[in-house]
């Protein structure tokens, strides 16, 4: 203590002859002075800190729409998750969540809460919009294309070319699978092709390397072809309803077709060093069909390019026929209406898909309607503020792959596009739709376990008819599907950002 005063001693004498002219007492004073106002200085910024963190904690707290659209939002993604009951079932849950938990407000500010019978109409009205007929037009063409044998008939036709060596079957097979995704989805397309190939399976070996590479790359092959258009897969239709204006059909095309053909001649390569199925193998080749075509045939084809010409051009036509789903109407009345297709085909549509994507644009309209998303949005947003477009697509189409590896592709969108949109409606520079378009072609290409995605499930099923063996092993799908899932993240993450930029230059994409 003793050395305290003397140092404090020293201090004031050194100040009093410096500032006050020896003045000792004045010294002492100033001092104090300055004192005091130091002491109250640092209470006044110490104030200010624990009013700055009052205040982020206040705007961190959720109303109850958000708090009650938050809970629902983690029950349902539960349930989808681990599918403790059917997907679809789950999905019919939601309206009725989004109406007893009244989690919608008005658009328009004030913001008010709506009741449970105005939330009843938005939510239902919600559930039914243009990418819904959009669905059921892809349901119908896949239907017609089926039943009259064109997709099995262009399927060989092509096959029948690919002749006999093993990796140009191979590749052959893996586009072809690719390009049914396209038209038929990639759930049929992958049954199809099995199919075409039996007789190919059952002239090799039962523990040939080529049947491997051939089951595992088809289904591989249609995983990335459910990426190649917007009816190949329930997480594109997904996509479309996150954005804003909605791509057409001609720029989806312009995106992600250079995308998947890089995609699998990688994973074309990737099978060739890892099974090396050339050796020994003997291949019996294909015949196409030589039946010529008939009328009705010539027709659905007709009927089905048209349709699609309508849809590469849908911006082109927003002045007369509105809206993407407003043509989808055009093949439903044609095939319907002429009896090509029945009562029977309608039934058989896969309404269970129908059913889950309707759910998912009513919870997306919840989240968004409550609040929730952006709140969300702004939050992560700050965390990503520094990155560039770039950054940010890398970091969203990353955690999509992990996401959409584990549970299915269908339910990572519905969970993760519409945060997607809107952070990238927040940023900067916004860009939504190509951040959407970006995770949409990321949910396709997860495909590294035997329940990513719907063909990964039927390969994984695939028997010797004689043995009852299964080609495939989960192995197989962590050896190849891992690191074909890693390859295509790159094209996707490196690509397709090119061909963004090139479709937004040309105003095709905002």
């Amino acid at each position: 203590m003793e050395l305290l005063n003397a140092r404090i001693s020293g201090i004031e004498k050194l100040y009093a002859e410096l500032v006050t002219k020896g003045d000792l007492a004045l010294s002492k004073r100033e001092l104090r002075l300055h004192l005091r106002e130091h002491v109250v200085w640092e209470r006044n910024t110490v104030w200010r800190k624990m009013i700055g963190i009052e205040r982020k904690s206040q705007a961190a707290n959720m109303g109850p729409e958000q708090q009650n659209c938050l809970a629902m939002l983690v029950f349902v993604s539960l349930l989808w998750s681990t599918e403790v009951i059917p997907l679809f079932v789950t999905s019919l849950l939601v309206p009725f969540l989004v109406v007893t938990l009244r989690i919608m407000r008005t658009e328009e500010k004030p913001y008010r809460r709506l009741s449970s019978r105005e939330a009843t109409g938005a939510a239902f009205a919600a559930m039914w919009t243009p990418v819904i007929m959009l669905l059921l037009g892809g349901f119908t063409i896949a239907a017609a294309l089926s039943k009259y044998d064109i997709a099995r008939r262009m399927a060989t036709f092509i096959l029948s070319k690919a002749g006999t060596k093993p990796r140009i079957v191979l590749v052959t097979n893996m586009f072809v699978s690719m390009i049914l995704s396209m038209f038929i989805s990639n759930v049929a397309a992958p049954v199809l092709c099995f199919s075409i190939i039996q007789p190919m399976l059952r002239n090799l070996p039962t523990d040939s390397r080529f049947s491997k590479a051939l089951v595992l790359g088809i289904a591989l092959a249609s995983n990335v072809g459910g990426a190649a258009s917007p009816i190949a897969s329930p997480q594109n239709i997904i996509a479309l309803q996150n954005m804003n204006p909605a791509i057409s059909w001609g720029t989806w095309f312009f995106i992600a077709l250079p995308v998947c053909i890089i995609c699998i001649i990688g994973i074309w390569i990737l099978l060739l060093v890892t099974f090396h199925p050339g050796r020994g193998t003997t291949i019996v080749p294909i015949r196409p069909v030589k039946d010529q075509f008939s009328g009705v045939q010539w027709f659905v084809t007709l009927v089905t390019l048209f349709t699609i010409i309508l849809w590469c051009v849908s911006h082109e036509l927003e002045a007369t026929l509105g809206d993407i789903g407003v043509i989808a109407i055009i093949p439903l009345v044609l095939f319907f209406g002429t009896g090509i297709l029945t009562k029977e085909d309608f039934n058989n549509f896969l309404w269970t898909i129908i059913i889950l994507a309707s759910g998912g644009l009513c919870l997306g309209h919840a989240v968004t309607s409550s609040g929730l998303l952006h709140t969300i949005a702004k939050a992560i947003t700050e965390r990503v503020g520094d990155f560039s477009l770039y950054g940010v697509l890398i970091s969203f189409t990353g955690l999509i792959l992990v996401v959409a590896t584990f549970i299915s592709h269908t339910v990572a969108a519905l969970i993760m596009l519409p945060l997607v949109q809107q952070v990238g409606a927040s940023m900067n520079q916004p860009h939504p739709n190509l951040l959407v378009m970006g995770s949409a072609l990321m949910c396709s290409v997860a495909m590294g376990l035997p329940t990513s995605g719907f063909p990964n499930m039927t390969a994984i099923m695939m028997e010797v008819p004689e043995t009852g063996q299964r080609y495939l092993r989960v192995r197989h799908f962590i050896t190849r599907g891992v690191p074909a899932s890693i390859l295509s993240y790159g094209v996707v993450v490196t690509f397709s950002l090119d061909a963004f930029s090139f479709a937004s230059s040309l105003y095709f994409i905002v």
